[in-house]
C-alpha cells in the first residue's frame, strides 16, 4: 500500500539522509539557517519530526515539549531506520482521513508538514555543513501549494518567518551548483516563502 504522501515522503527521504549522514561530529556546534539552531539542535528537531509524525499518522498525540538527546552512538543510521518508518507510516490510505486530535487540521495537512520539514531542514543542513542538496520536483511543487495554504497562520506562530522577495536570478539557493534553473528558481522561492535567505549565510 503507498498513499500519495508516502510516496512523496519516501522520495524525499533519501536526499535529507544522505545529508545528515554528510554531518561530521565537528560540525554539530555551527549555525544554520533557523537562528535558534545550531547544526546539533536542528538534527535533533528533524529527529524528534521524524519520530512524532510516524504517531500523528495513526492520530496519536505527541509530545513537542520534551527535547531528547537523539545523537547518541549510531544516530546516522537510527536516523535513516526512523525516517523509513515514517514513510510506511504514511502508506496506509486511513492515515490521510479526518483531522488529527492533536493538531486540529486535516490529516493529509499533517502528512504535508512532515514532508516539509524533511525537505527545508534538508537544505538547512545541508547549507550549514557545506553540502549539496538536490530536492525532488514534484516534492517542490507539492510544499509549494502547502507552504501557500499554510503561511498566514505559520507566520503568526513564528513557524516561519516573514517572506522574503521573489527569488530573481542572483538569488538561486546555496548549495545548488548542478540543479536545473527551473528546480533551483522553485526551491529558492519555498525558502523565500518560509523566510529563509537562498543564498545563506550570504545576505541578497
Amino acid at each position: 500500500m503507498s498513499t500519495q504522501t508516502s510516496e512523496l515522503l519516501a522520495a524525499a527521504a533519501p536526499r535529507t539522509v544522505d545529508v545528515v549522514r554528510g554531518v561530521s561530529d565537528d560540525q554539530l556546534d555551527l549555525p544554520t539557517p533557523c537562528s535558534d539552531y545550531l547544526v546539533r539542535d536542528l538534527l535533533n528537531h528533524l529527529f524528534q519530526v521524524v519520530v512524532n509524525f510516524q504517531d500523528l499518522a495513526e492520530k496519536r498525540q505527541v509530545e513537542w515539549a520534551e527535547k531528547p538527546d537523539h545523537l547518541g552512538d549510531g544516530w546516522r543510521d537510527r536516523f535513516e531506520v526512523e525516517t523509513g518508518r515514517l514513510v510506511t507510516a504514511w502508506s496506509d490510505p486511513s492515515t490521510l482521513e479526518g483531522v488529527s486530535p492533536g493538531m486540529g487540521m486535516p490529516q493529509p495537512v499533517i502528512g504535508g508538514m512532515a514532508l516539509l520539514d524533511l525537505t527545508v531542514h534538508g537544505w538547512d543542513l545541508a547549507v550549514a555543513t557545506g553540502q549539496e542538496y538536490h530536492p525532488v520536483p514534484e516534492v517542490v511543487a507539492r510544499l509549494h501549494e502547502l507552504v501557500e495554504q499554510l503561511g498566514p497562520t505559520a507566520r503568526k506562530m513564528g513557524v516561519f518567518a516573514d517572506p522574503l522577495p521573489t527569488p530573481t536570478p542572483n538569488l538561486l539557493p546555496n548549495p545548488t551548483p548542478n540543479l536545473p534553473p527551473n528546480l533551483a528558481h522553485d526551491l529558492a522561492h519555498l525558502l523565500t516563502q518560509t523566510g529563509r535567505t537562498p543564498t545563506w549565510p550570504k545576505t541578497p
